[in-house]
């Protein structure tokens, strides 16, 4: 599955401001941190902000907060807000309406629907312990060199 850039630019920022809940951190250091652009990274804080899962902090030292709630809220909550999380059927191309179209038709949508299902069921929490098993193997091989 391939996800749009505003939506892993989304799921950076919310595991970056919901790894350490009260901690601020501007555009500018997440984006630093994954290597991209603070211009668009902005446009998806608004966008997280105005879905009540981010808040801006005005300020010296201000930036960005997470305040969603980690074990509620889902892959999905984010990604959905920038791109739909179902495939659209290719109507109209060639092919489509012939048996082999109708039947590839079924297994694009049952893969759709496992990918939808498998979003919706991964919360911030669970992402942030599969972040931390990730970092340790990373934190060993550093401190073996």
């Amino acid at each position: 599955m391939k996800l749009q850039i505003s939506s892993r630019l989304a799921v950076y920022a919310v595991l970056e401001l919901a790894a350490e809940p009260g901690r601020q951190l501007s555009a500018t250091e997440i984006g630093e941190t994954y290597g991209i652009s603070t211009h668009h990274l902005s446009k998806v804080l608004h966008t997280l902000g105005r879905a009540g899962l981010v808040r801006s902090v005005r300020g010296a030292g201000g930036g960005y907060q997470f305040c969603g709630n980690p074990k509620r809220t889902t892959l999905i909550d984010i990604i959905g807000l920038f791109e739909p999380v179902r495939g659209d059927e290719p109507a109209g191309q060639a092919g489509y309406e012939t048996a082999v179209g109708a039947a590839l038709g079924i297994v694009l949508d049952e893969i759709d629907e496992i990918a939808e299902a498998t979003l919706r069921s991964i919360t911030i929490s669970t992402m942030l312990k599969i972040v931390a098993r990730q970092r340790r193997p990373e934190a060993d091989r550093t401190a073996a060199q």
